[in-house]
């Protein structure tokens, strides 16, 4: 389930090397009190659900004010019964360049506990967290941070079959993700049909997934730019995240219907 939640979390985020600096000029697409739910579906059965709550950070990052980002997933019913999951993942970001100073993790799966507390010192390029202390260079995110920092980014220009590339620091190692950007067609989640951007995201095989499993993923081709939808194949069936709820939005949602 881990390998679940941490795939559908990476798939809300796409980073383009080349247009990093757009996050810095353009307007953020969101605000403080914007809240997500989504619903994690395998076949007919809710397996899982996840909220996803943008707030003002009550703490200052150097003098600074920061955004307060929270993500919290769980199983539901016989999932819950079978494998019960508690996961929250925090991040607090730099209101103006959408880079993390913190992040803290909590997870509880089944009779696993894990808990991370990591920094960010951007005047050493060095993180710090649990396992210790590791140097970075350029821009690298945590998983709520880098999903902000992405909506930001100026997708007009964007041509089927490019490829973009996020970096992302977890527990004691840097790690990249390559998205392609297929295309755009409307999608369908429980609060409508919307035009959407589609990417896939790379994917490792292994317990969860086949070696030719796909991964899909629909963002809207809006002001808003949120996730209505992804979908994924595993070794037996299909895993779908489905968009129940969105409040406190910047923009109006675009529903076609």
């Amino acid at each position: 389930m881990k390998i679940i939640y941490l795939s559908f979390l990476l798939a809300l985020t796409s980073l383009s090397v080349s247009a990093q600096e757009l996050a810095k000029e353009l307007q953020a697409p969101f605000q403080p009190g914007e809240h997500l739910h989504y619903k994690l579906n395998y076949g007919l059965f809710t397996a899982a659900e996840a909220d996803l709550r943008l707030e003002e950070s009550p703490v200052k990052y150097d003098g600074k004010p920061a955004y307060h980002i929270i993500a919290d997933g769980k199983t539901n019913g016989t999932f819950d019964f079978f494998f019960k999951v508690r996961n929250r993942y925090e991040s607090f970001m730099d209101c103006t360049t959408l880079l993390p100073y913190e992040y803290k993790e909590n997870r509880r799966e089944g009779k696993y506990r894990h808990t991370d507390d990591i920094t960010f010192d951007r005047e050493t390029n060095k993180i710090t967290a649990t396992k210790g202390v590791f140097p970075f260079t350029g821009m690298v995110f945590d998983f709520p941070s880098a999903y902000y920092f992405a909506r930001c980014l100026d997708m007009t220009k964007i041509k089927v079959g490019d490829k973009l590339v996020f970096h992302y620091f977890l527990e004691d190692k840097i790690e990249s993700l390559t998205i392609t950007f297929e295309g755009r067609e409307s999608a369908e989640c429980s609060l409508g049909t919307f035009e959407c951007l589609k990417f896939s995201p790379s994917i490792i095989p292994g317990n969860i997934f086949r070696k030719d499993s796909k991964f899909y993923l629909w963002i809207t081709d809006d002001k808003n730019r949120i996730p209505v939808k992804a979908q994924v194949e595993v070794i037996v069936g299909s895993l779908t995240m489905d968009l129940t709820e969105a409040k406190g939005l910047k923009y109006p949602l675009n529903n076609k219907q």
